[in-house]
């Protein structure tokens, strides 16, 4: 990785694709629910013409912002009960800029907590808005909002360097952990682990990220700069930690690569 931490950025994934700029797919089979036809009575309706239920409440207090990227599953409906579109389908969770997404899935989605799942009624003008090729009418989407962080593009408030709260290591690693982890492993200094990732300069300029990608990196840990090694040693899976690297950790000056400390959030996804 100390290559792979420095790497030409590629936006935009398929699920978000999915749900802005290409047709729908059918793929799987997830039953309708009962009231796919049209919103309950404890639906709560917006002024935009969105209704919504919660039907598993979250497990903490953060919603997404407009611009956050989101990791979420979901399936979605005709009124009729057809299936348009379910990541639950394809068994692999999605990853995407809220931003990019329906202007009904983007409202929705922003007024949930992390842990939950919703139900959401979208009259067309907020689904596909009558698009040649595209299911018409409302859409009904459950939704489970798996995880929310700040597009990778908007640094840190603290990128210029660390905060009196952060840790600091004899190396002059310094960290503080974002999310705490549901894990109790923590890798070796040989382990490969799944990863995302966002690394800026300290002017607040991004130069790789694995979230802007859509796409978790696997990676060995005898292949990456030394103050990675070190941190994500630190780290359990599931936990979500923001590094400052000095450059003596990092690389060190060389050509072609950022210079200076270096700030990464990176979220251990699991130990292979």
């Amino acid at each position: 990785m100390k290559q792979i931490l420095f790497a030409t950025v590629v936006a935009i994934t398929a699920a978000a694709a999915m749900l802005s700029a290409q047709a729908p797919s059918t793929s799987g089979a997830q039953l309708a629910p009962p009231d796919v036809a049209a919103p309950p009575a404890d639906a709560v309706k917006t002024v935009s013409g969105l209704s919504s239920r919660v039907i598993t409440p979250g497990t903490g207090s953060e919603q997404p912002a407009p611009t956050d990227v989101v990791t979420v599953h979901y399936s979605g409906w005709t009124v009729e009960g057809a299936l348009v579109d379910s990541s639950r389908s394809r068994g692999t969770p999605s990853m995407f800029p809220l931003n990019r997404s329906l202007v009904g899935w983007r409202e929705c989605v922003q007024l949930m907590k992390v842990g939950e799942t919703r139900r959401c009624w979208l009259p067309e003008n907020l689904a596909y808005q009558g698009q040649a090729g595209r299911p018409r009418g409302m859409i009904v989407f459950d939704i489970e909002l798996l995880d929310t962080r700040t597009a990778p593009a908007v640094a840190p408030p603290d990128v210029a360097g660390p905060p009196d709260d952060a840790k600091r290591t004899a190396t002059g690693l310094a960290y503080r952990v974002l999310k705490p982890g549901t894990g109790t492993r923590t890798p070796a200094s040989w382990s490969r682990v799944t990863v995302h990732y966002t690394g800026w300069t300290t002017d607040g300029k991004m130069f790789d990220s694995s979230v802007a990608r859509g796409k978790p990196a696997t990676l060995g840990l005898d292949d990456v700069i030394s103050g990675w090694r070190e941190g994500m040693q630190l780290m359990v899976e599931g936990e979500r930690t923001r590094f400052w690297i000095p450059q003596t950790l990092a690389y060190k000056g060389e050509a072609g690569s950022p210079r200076g400390m270096l700030v990464f959030d990176v979220d251990l996804i699991r130990i292979e």
